[in-house]
């Protein structure tokens, strides 16, 4: 059965990894924006923009905020999916570049961090990258990678 709560995912979780998260989540929480929330997404620690903010929701399902970031837990690893780097080119590059500065090897797919371990993750560089996407940036970028049909004209609580 899914986790319901934050609280809950962390606890069915084997303590090496429970552990790990809770560090990375700690970071991502001391770093995040106003405006994002934080909940349970996809069956993992997630974090998005919530409807309150983006009434029209996920272009892939609009019954879900929209995606920023997630903290998960597999059989083979551990992942940071990162949605908000995926869509922000450059906000990819400087992610990828203080990545493999800071002397971590990284495994990484269009928007997915694999690790195997604490110690695989530099903290400092997760958070800076959350911290350096505000809720309007990052749906504006957000909003130029949504398929045609599936756009719409959004203000996104700004003044028209």
């Amino acid at each position: 059965m899914p986790s319901a709560t934050v609280k809950d995912y962390l606890a069915s979780l084997p303590e090496a990894r429970r552990e790990a998260i809770s560090a990375i989540r700690e970071r991502v929480v001391a770093n995040l924006p106003k405006g994002y929330e934080e909940g349970i997404q996809y069956g993992a620690i997630g974090y998005y923009v919530p409807h309150s903010v983006c009434p029209d929701g996920y272009h892939c399902d609009p019954k879900q905020p929209v995606p920023f970031l997630s903290l998960a837990s597999k059989k083979s690893g551990m992942t940071i999916n990162f949605f908000g780097i995926y869509v922000h080119a450059e906000a990819k590059k400087r992610f990828v570049s203080a990545w493999k500065k800071s002397g971590c090897k990284l495994d990484m797919g269009a928007a997915c961090v694999r690790f195997k371990k604490l110690d695989d993750v530099p903290l400092d560089v997760v958070g800076a990258a959350v911290a350096s996407l505000p809720v309007d940036e990052f749906l504006e970028h957000y909003e130029a990678i949504v398929p045609a049909k599936a756009r719409k004209k959004r203000s996104y609580g700004k003044d028209s």
